[in-house]
């Protein structure tokens, strides 16, 4: 079908499936935007995953989340089968296909959605109606403009392209309770650090680098440091915890995707790996120095202007794997000096002396 067509049409219930990644997930917020203000009064329901799904249960752009058990109701052929069912149910008019993957194309095609637009990626492009070819230079995109690009191929297009998220003032009064009772007033300097990485250990820096970093930057800044973290990632929490002179409040594993959310917002400085939580930083605009080993800077990085990266140029990066095979020299060579110089240039303009 011609971009016109698509135009033409009235579009009144539109499905957009989500990607996988928490933060990959934020960086479709733009793309999100673009499709609510093009298409104001269609209704807009997200298919996403477990993990993801919290991020757009209150969202401007969203009006209902669906999520895909993938792991449960949904396992296997019979299972896709009851969430295509269940999909045909609502009477969607348009599929959005933000996820690359051939199984959002077969669910969109056995949910008979009548228009299903993405890209042309993994053997999928018989079953688009408005499909769009993913050139070389496509892929060297960072993931915000890959995402937009494609809408934009049909005409859905936004005035902005910032990261968006939202969080209620129920969630944020209730980290506000919570830190106060760690006797961290709504006054005090929040410095987050955040040593996890989903994906694999190789995008991982050091706890004890990140002790040291925490340590001279809460000593600068006269700050309450909290570390962050998912379930997996308790046990580095704890080690940089115990490793640091200053106090430290640890949360990793014990909130929810929610909870985090309304925790980023109100911290004042993010000290991270490449991870989810470094693209909810971004999308509150809170300041933050990420540090970049396997992974391409270039897609990747923090979508905001308050953002440092540190890294170091190596032969075998980005390399994109989730475990290391040599030396893990791109992130041996990155330094707590690196990491604290970049911090205090972002924020106060100046190296340590």
């Amino acid at each position: 079908m011609r971009n016109e067509v698509l135009e033409r049409v009235k579009i009144g219930h539109i499905l957009i499936r989500a990607v996988n990644w928490i933060g990959d997930a934020v960086m479709t917020t733009p793309a999100l935007m673009a499709i609510r203000e093009s298409f104001a009064g269609a209704r807009i329901t997200v298919l996403a995953n477990p993990t993801v799904a919290p991020l757009f249960s209150v969202h401007e752009a969203v009006d209902e989340v669906v999520v895909y058990e993938r792991g449960g109701r949904h396992r296997g052929l019979r299972g896709k089968l009851r969430l295509a069912r269940e999909l045909r149910e609502r009477g969607f008019d348009l599929a959005i296909l933000l996820q690359n993957a051939f199984d959002a194309a077969l669910i969109a095609w056995l949910a008979r959605i009548p228009r299903r637009m993405g890209y042309r990626t993994d053997g999928r492009g018989l079953l688009l109606t408005h499909g769009v070819a993913v050139a070389s230079r496509t892929r060297q995109l960072h993931h915000v403009e890959y995402y937009l690009g494609m809408l934009a191929h049909f005409g859905i297009k936004g005035r902005e392209k910032r990261l968006v998220l939202t969080t209620t003032t129920t969630e944020d009064e209730s980290v506000a309770t919570m830190l106060a009772r760690e006797g961290i007033g709504p006054r005090d300097f929040l410095l987050a650090i955040n040593p996890g990485a989903t994906y694999g250990s190789a995008k991982r820096w050091y706890p004890d680098r990140f002790a040291a970093v925490a340590d001279r930057l809460a000593r600068r800044w006269n700050a309450r440091v909290v570390i962050l973290g998912g379930p997996g990632e308790a046990a580095i929490a704890a080690d940089i915890a115990a490793a640091m002179e200053s106090p430290s409040l640890v949360t990793a594993g014990k909130t929810s995707v929610r909870e985090l959310l309304a925790l980023v917002k109100r911290c004042d400085f993010l000290v991270t790996n490449d991870s989810g939580p470094m693209h909810v930083a971004a999308a509150f605009d809170v300041p933050l120095v990420a540090v970049f080993g396997p992974t391409d800077h270039s897609t990747t990085s923090p979508w905001m202007e308050q953002a440092a990266l540190v890294r170091q140029e190596t032969e075998c990066a980005p390399c994109l794997l989730r475990e290391c095979p040599t030396d893990h020299h791109c992130m041996t060579a990155v330094t707590v000096e690196d990491v604290v110089n970049a911090a205090l240039r972002l924020r106060e303009g100046v190296c340590h002396e």
